[in-house]
């Protein structure tokens, strides 16, 4: 009855480790593609103003 106690207890372990991995594995993906996705409103957001600007209009000033 021990040994069957001592080998879920390991199997538990495991478990989390596998978790923990795979939470980290998602974070890393979700960075990146965050960091992807900044990079490329950015972009679309200065060529808007670039292009608004050349329009004769002013970025900033209101009224």
């Amino acid at each position: 009855m021990k040994k069957v106690q001592e080998l879920r207890n390991k199997q538990k372990g495991a478990t989390v480790i596998e978790y923990a991995l795979i939470a980290a594995l998602i974070s890393v993906a979700a960075i990146f593609a965050f960091g992807l996705v900044g990079n490329s409103v950015k972009n679309t957001m200065e060529t808007i103003g670039e292009e608004m600007e050349g329009a004769g209009g002013s970025v900033g000033e209101g009224g």
